[in-house]
């Protein structure tokens, strides 16, 4: 693994890469609370046949962190990763979490520079959208958002060294694989970066977080923008408690060349507890 950094727009980011450049690319966007590091399992299972790239995306690392909301909106966030791709498109688009939004939204926004869109347990904003609104199981799944979006729940988070973070996303999921010196470079990459930017994602986000047993009104979206037209891979583990298999219902309307595969024995942080198995998918699918 080689660790560099780009100027992106003017802005300085952190990249990890595996692999021989000449090799096609995969781009891998990791989610909240991870950082480029955290492809490190699959990157190296994938480098003898693609050039892997895991940015730290906005907010994370020593990347690019500003303090604003606004400059964590979606179109940022693209737009950061366009300037990362734009010389070598097509290629291949891997999200997990929060990087399977920024993922979704190259290959809807910029289906020139996406070959092939792969997401591990992330979802797409539509039908997301649709069950937070309903008020029912990812409603109440999601609540967790309206606290990280209340001022100073960076505070709280980082306080006795983390304790509160890592209670947060250990709740009724395996987060054994984050101990000993992975947790030490969490942690590490927590303090550099400092928690605002990253939870400023959720803040920034137009998604509307129903409670529970009291449906909104679903937002009117532009459903013909919100298309994938590349061939897409939806690799899912049930156990996720955070994300719910209910919000990838109908995802078929927005992504036809869509193909579905399961991990089991895993929850939302499949990419560390199945390693094997997620590229076995990936290399299976990519041919």
């Amino acid at each position: 693994m080689d660790v560099t950094t780009r100027e992106l727009g003017g802005h300085t980011f952190t990249v990890r890469t595996w692999g021989d450049s000449a090799h096609p690319m995969i781009l891998m966007l990791h989610g909240f609370p991870e950082y480029g590091g955290a492809w490190d399992e699959i990157a190296t299972r994938l480098s003898d046949r693609y050039y892997c790239v895991a940015p730290d995306q906005r907010g994370y690392g020593a990347s690019y962190a500003p303090d604003d909301v606004g400059e964590y909106a979606t179109s940022k966030l693209v737009g950061d990763m366009v300037h990362l791709i734009a010389d070598r498109g097509p290629v291949i688009v891997m999200g997990h979490d929060w990087g399977a939004s920024v993922a979704y939204g190259l290959a809807m926004f910029r289906p020139e520079l996406v070959s092939h869109l792969i997401i591990a347990n992330g979802v797409h904003p539509v039908p997301f959208q649709r069950e937070m609104a309903a008020g029912g199981a990812q409603s109440e799944a999601s609540q967790y958002i309206n606290f990280l979006r209340s001022e100073g729940s960076e505070d709280t988070l980082a306080a006795d060294d983390f304790g509160k973070l890592l209670k947060l996303f250990s709740a009724k999921m395996d987060m054994s694989w984050l101990a000993g010196d992975r947790l030490n470079a969490y942690k590490a990459v927590w303090r550099q970066s400092g928690l605002r930017g990253m939870i400023n994602w959720y803040r920034a986000s137009p998604l509307i977080v129903a409670d529970p047993g009291v449906p909104v009104e679903m937002p009117d979206l532009p459903l013909d923008r919100l298309q994938v037209g590349c061939p897409h891979l939806l690799i899912w583990a049930d156990g996720d408690t955070a994300l719910l298999p209910v919000s990838t219902e109908g995802l078929e309307d927005f992504a036809p060349s869509l193909t579905r595969a399961h991990v089991s024995d895993a929850d939302h942080w499949l990419l560390h507890q199945q390693p094997d198995a997620i590229v076995e998918i990936m290399n299976n699918w990519l041919g």
